[in-house]
């Protein structure tokens, strides 16, 4: 009986089981790669801040990086195992025999934003005018832009206006100079834009519902080797439930905002209204199955605009793209 042994062994048996209660309670450690000012940082700070990722057994280790170029290459050479980046890039990997999987994180699109003095009350009055596009030639919400207006006009987008293409800070700093009536700009220089005065013309949730594409459908999400996260499958689905978790209280507290507030770098009231109200909208409302189909939905248009240039040769969304835990 464990009161018979002697004062060395008792505190060798007290000692073992503490130590297996560390390794229990840390699990796995879980190597992120996220730029180094991405929104991304706000719930991974969530999960740091409130212990999340000991609570669902693992250890969060966060690694910044400069591009997202970088977030690519950092995951498929080893040196990072999750990042961000979106369900097309999974599918055309997987397409091409690279197996990587994809979990939804954010539904969160962006929008067509206007000058308030541009002229400009319906997307028919772009006609002829420059239009600043973030993401290049193949970002998604150009070419789904580009069908919507084929569908409510006659006329693809990019002969309808005069595409210029940019970094979203540029296009932000041009239409607030007024050198742009327009910018086509992912969803937290929207939210800035919209802040200052802006109007929203068109969401990209709206292009969805016209093209009648479920609007459940998640933009970006976490991304990770298939055979990896099988391997590590429990640390994987805490991770994800984490993620979960870290959403609840983002939607729910406005406190937490507060103490993020800093890492927002928000210049104003406004601006910091408008990126928590918006980082909200975009938490995912629907299931797996839900976000799959919507994605398949959406990769028939986006093969369509896009073409080989963006999917390669596959003609549908390859299977397997979305990952599903254990409870899923």
């Amino acid at each position: 009986m464990l009161r018979r042994l002697p004062l060395a062994g008792l505190l060798a048996v007290i000692l073992a089981v503490l130590l297996s209660a560390h390794v229990r309670a840390e699990g796995a450690t879980l190597r992120v790669g996220v730029l180094k000012y991405g929104t991304v940082n706000w719930e991974l700070d969530v999960i740091r801040h409130h212990g999340l990722d000991r609570d669902n057994g693992f250890t969060l280790e966060i690694t910044p990086l400069a591009l997202k170029d970088a977030a690519a290459v950092a995951v498929q050479g080893g040196a990072v195992d999750i990042i961000v980046s979106d369900w097309l890039w999974v599918a055309r990997q997987r397409a091409e025999g690279r197996l990587f999987s994809f979990a939804p994180y954010s539904r969160a699109e962006g929008s067509l934003m206007v000058r308030p003095d541009a002229g400009v009350t319906t997307f028919a009055d772009l006609k002829g005018k420059r239009l600043g596009v973030a993401g290049g030639a193949l970002d998604k919400s150009w070419l789904l832009l580009r069908a919507y207006a084929r569908q409510q006009t006659g006329t693809d987008a990019a002969e309808l206006v005069e595409p210029n293409f940019a970094a979203p800070p540029l296009l932000n700093q041009l239409v607030l100079k007024g050198e742009l009536p327009a910018t086509l700009n992912f969803w937290h220089f929207a939210a800035r834009l919209e802040a200052a005065g802006m109007r929203r013309l068109l969401s990209i949730d709206e292009v969805l519902g016209g093209l009648g594409i479920d609007r459940e459908l998640p933009m970006v999400g976490w991304v990770f080797k298939e055979d990896w996260a099988e391997a590590n499958r429990a640390a994987v689905d805490g991770f994800l439930r984490a993620s979960d978790a870290a959403k609840a209280i983002l939607r729910d507290s406005d406190a937490e905002w507060e103490r993020l507030r800093p890492m927002m770098k928000a210049e104003d009231e406004a601006t910091f209204v408008a990126l928590r109200e918006g980082f909200r909208a975009g938490i995912p409302q629907a299931g797996v199955e839900q976000a799959e189909r919507a994605a398949r939905q959406a990769y028939g248009v986006l093969a369509r605009e896009g073409g080989e240039a963006l999917v390669g040769k596959a003609t549908e969304l390859a299977s397997g793209v979305f990952w599903r835990t254990a409870a899923q």
